[in-house]
């Protein structure tokens, strides 16, 4: 009974949070405190030790480096440059426009940073390349979405971290390691991103006229701050993946495992901030007020209330359900079918991933699947559906069309046509990859 009420507040905090449009953190933790304290007898220290400190602080750490870089327009600057790079092939627009937001996602620009500066661009693209601009907007929220799942990527730590947590959860299972299993996810996100595109580069009528007439401005040179927060960036990024990388070839040399055991993303971007802000590459102001409060709190409450679920049993309750109860051969397709519906009303990060990662540790060892394929799975899945006009990236690029008629017509067409074959085509995908990993 406790379970069902568990999880029913779940999806209670999930319906509130959308009708509302308040944050559904803040449920949750209500949710959390109410069922945990006086329906469990937790503590009420025990319950707030479950606030999810150490995913917080790689998430703000991370953020407010990167910042600097969209402040101070190195973003902007970059995705122009990467597009005029691209000018010789307008053939091969919309894998140009995907590619430019892996780059930017895998620098670690936020994947609302990343739509929010080219969604304007890439529409713009499209009305002068003949484009069609659904293809635009698929091209680049897979980018953005995919680069973002790169293990240092603004996505790829929060994954990380919530892989670390739902083995926390389960003691008795060893955890893997969180960085291979997230660069697992990123390519097999780069391959399902470019099947993807393809389907609509070449299936819609539209596209067959791309490319002619299409030009390109040649942007500007980066400013002294600019190319210091670029460098900066690049240094950062060789400094979190170099020892890491290292680790995973040579998994037998004790100094290359000792420092990669050292070398924390969260930490080190701490370290680049404080140089950045002895640097004055942006107002230190701007830089904290870009930090993404509402997602933060999003995961941090949606963590203590799986916190609950986990002490009360629900998690293992769930698991031993759908080993039992779904073949084998079709839960990686319920994993990814749940995270798209789930995705469509609610955070990836703050909502669908929390819930469902604690099932896969335990599911993985009863049915002997791989668990980085159900996080691949659960992950692609909840993505499939945020090209939604409901989702924040959606209404992003709906917010960029010009003209109330396109925007209708877009609307539809992202809900209507995008959704449904985006999510379809994952659900096959990842049964693909499921057999074949």
């Amino acid at each position: 009974m406790l379970s069902v009420i568990i999880i029913a507040s779940i999806a209670l905090a999930v319906v509130l949070g959308y009708k509302t449009k308040i944050n559904t953190g803040f449920f949750c933790i209500a949710f959390a405190y109410l069922i945990g304290c006086f329906g469990m007898g937790l503590k009420t220290k025990e319950l707030i030790a479950s606030w999810p400190t150490s995913t917080m602080f790689v998430i703000i750490a991370v953020s407010l480096f990167y910042n600097f870089a969209a402040a101070n327009g190195t973003l902007e600057k970059l995705s122009s440059s990467l597009l005029y790079a691209c000018r010789a092939f307008p053939g091969l627009l919309p894998f140009a426009l995907f590619f430019v937001a892996v780059i930017l996602s895998v620098m670690g620009a936020a994947y609302f940073t990343v739509l929010a500066f080219l969604a304007p661009i890439t529409l713009a693209i499209c009305e002068e390349s003949k484009m069609d601009k659904l293809t635009g907007a698929v091209a680049i929220n897979c980018g953005a979405l995919a680069g973002g799942n790169f293990p240092t990527g603004a996505l790829g730590v929060v994954f990380r971290g919530l892989m670390d947590t739902a083995y926390e959860a389960e003691p008795s299972l060893t955890a893997p390691d969180t960085f291979s299993e997230e660069m697992k996810v990123f390519a097999l996100a780069i391959v399902f991103s470019l099947i993807l595109i393809t389907i609509f580069r070449f299936a819609i009528k539209a596209n067959r006229e791309i490319g002619k007439g299409v030009t390109f401005k040649k942007p500007d040179a980066f400013d002294p701050k600019q190319r210091t927060t670029l460098n900066l960036m690049l240094i950062m990024m060789l400094l979190v993946l170099i020892f890491p990388l290292l680790k995973m070839f040579l998994p037998n040399v004790a100094i290359i495992a000792s420092i990669s055991g050292k070398i924390d993303v969260g930490l080190v971007a701490m370290v680049f901030t404080v140089i950045a802000l002895l640097l004055k590459l942006a107002p230190q102001k701007e830089v904290i007020a870009k930090v993404p409060w509402n997602t933060i709190l999003m995961i941090a409450g949606a963590g203590m209330l799986i916190a609950v679920a986990v002490k009360a049993g629900t998690i293992d309750a769930l698991s031993a359900w759908i080993g039992s109860n779904v073949p084998k051969a079709l839960i990686p397709i319920a994993f990814s079918l749940v995270g798209a519906f789930m995705s469509f009303f609610s955070s990836t990060t703050g909502v669908v991933c929390p819930a469902l990662f604690p099932l896969i540790p335990a599911l993985a060892v009863s049915t002997g699947l791989n668990p980085a394929v159900l996080f691949a799975c659960t992950i692609l899945g909840a993505q499939s559906s945020a090209i939604s006009p409901f989702s924040s990236g959606g209404s992003l690029i709906l917010g960029s069309c010009g003209k109330e008629e396109e925007r209708d017509t877009l609307f539809n067409r992202l809900l209507f046509v995008a959704v449904p074959i985006s999510v379809v085509c994952c659900a096959v995908y990842n049964l693909i990859v499921a057999m074949i990993l």
